[in-house]
């Protein structure tokens, strides 16, 4: 399952306030491009027909069939990669660590949040 840390979840829901999406869902994508590398985007949005939605650290998140795969055990971050440059960031929940802190639920065997709903 896809997950972010508390950083993460900060800054979205911060961006949240500052634009009017206040409530929202954080819509995330993942998508293979054709050299190989996964390209990932996120948003606010609406739920969808067979989205999967759920509960990940205050924020309702939404992932459509086609990412679930490419987006599974994946974390999303929020660090500073040089000083005073802040970026979101996309690993692999094993190479951060383990299961970061966070309100998702309890850590799968795999090292990431929750079972899914």
């Amino acid at each position: 399952m896809f997950t972010l840390t508390p950083a993460a979840a900060a800054r979205i829901l911060d961006s949240a306030s500052q634009s009017d999406a206040v409530g929202m869902a954080l819509r995330v994508a993942a998508k293979m491009e054709e050299d190989g590398q996964i390209s990932f985007g996120l948003g606010f949005d609406d739920e969808r027909e067979h989205d999967l939605a759920y509960e990940c650290e205050g924020l309702t998140v939404l992932i459509a069939p086609p990412s679930r795969e490419l987006l599974d055990g994946m974390l999303l971050d929020f660090v500073e990669i040089e000083a005073g440059d802040w970026q979101f960031v996309f690993m692999q929940a094993e190479s951060a660590g383990g299961c970061p802190p966070s309100n998702c639920g309890g850590c799968g065997s795999r090292g990431s949040c929750g079972s899914g709903h």
